[in-house]
């Protein structure tokens, strides 16, 4: 059987092979309502399928996505990822996932090899962009937004959450309940020290503490960003002679740890210890207690962040408020914090 053309598909739906094009690729001219019918219909009637190959060929881009993260086993850039490869099937693209484990040579090689692949764009969730990673992204004058960090050069674009306003939110919630002063379990050494979101939580806890008049010294703690380390921190720090009375934990996955913790010494939560999260990851409203926490419209960002990377003209030509989306962080109320 011969194989279907997109000519075949023009002389069926009786217009021309261009106009075909517009209806395949979503553009780059409309194609008024009914044409758009009759060629749809003319693709499903003759089972055409599209050559991705010559397409990628001709435009020098394919349907592809690049998306690099941490860590995808961690709920909140899991649920990212979904919430990318959604917007992105709206769009009528795909997404590879690359996992860079925190390392910034795996998170070049994803960059290298992505970029190879001729994406559309890509998106970039960085612990941190490295001069390596800055300097492949050049070299290949590609369309990057950054997620979930902020960039410190205006002219990068990047999709943003306001998460010292968010952290604020947590801990000032927590001190209205009476707690003489609310710990918080931060990054790591590691955790880059500006634009990390983990930064950003560590200073909004820092601020909502000091407005109030309470001393931060001695209540940071360090603790990698999953719920398993963390609960070997909890363990330590909830089981010794100086146990807080609240804990602001700057991941979801850290307050998880943190209540399996006190779950394990015997400790009431809320009665004894009072626990808010951030990220409002599926999972917070089914530990024991439900957890308080900090959300966001992760849909909207991510349909934000595919958005300017497939739109040339706003990385070229848009003013700073267009390039960095900065969305508002929500408090989720839950009985974590002593709420009944």
């Amino acid at each position: 059987m011969a194989k279907v053309t997109r000519d075949d598909v023009a002389r069926v739906a009786g217009t021309s092979t261009a106009v075909v094009s517009y209806v395949i690729n979503n553009g780059p001219r409309p194609v008024a309502p009914a044409t758009r019918e009759r060629v749809l219909a003319a693709i499903k009637e003759l089972g055409y399928r599209p050559d991705r190959v010559a397409q990628a060929m001709a435009s020098r881009r394919t349907d592809l996505i690049g998306l690099i993260l941490p860590d995808a086993r961690q709920p909140f850039f899991g649920e990212m990822a979904h919430a990318v490869e959604q917007a992105a099937a709206e769009r009528g693209k795909m997404v590879l996932v690359g996992n860079s484990d925190y390392l910034d040579e795996r998170e070049v090689h994803y960059l290298r090899a992505f970029l190879g692949m001729r994406v559309s764009g890509l998106i970039l969730i960085s612990q941190g962009l490295s001069e390596n990673a800055a300097a492949e992204i050049e070299a290949w004058d590609a369309r990057v937004v950054l997620m979930h960090e902020r960039p410190e050069a205006i002219d990068d674009v990047a999709v943003v959450l306001d998460d010292v306003g968010g952290a604020q939110l947590a801990v000032r919630h927590l001190l209205e309940h009476g707690y003489p002063y609310v710990a918080c379990i931060g990054g790591t050494e590691e955790t880059p020290p500006v634009g990390d979101p983990v930064t950003d939580h560590v200073e909004g806890w820092r601020r909502a503490m000091l407005e109030s008049g309470r001393s931060t010294e001695g209540r940071l703690f360090q603790a990698p960003y999953n719920r398993y380390d963390a609960y070997e921190v909890a363990l330590k720090l909830l089981a010794g002679p100086d146990r807080p009375p609240a804990v602001f934990c700057s991941t979801d996955d850290q307050a998880i740890g943190v209540l399996r913790a006190a779950r394990e010494l015997r400790i009431d939560v809320p009665q004894d210890l009072a626990v808010a999260g951030f990220d409002n990851v599926k999972e917070a409203g089914l530990t024991d207690p439900p957890l308080t926490t900090v959300g966001s419209d992760r849909p909207a960002m991510a349909r934000a962040a595919v958005d300017l990377v497939l739109d040339d003209g706003l990385r070229v030509a848009g003013s700073r408020r267009e390039r960095l989306k900065q969305f508002p962080s929500a408090l989720v109320v839950r009985r974590s914090c002593g709420c009944g």
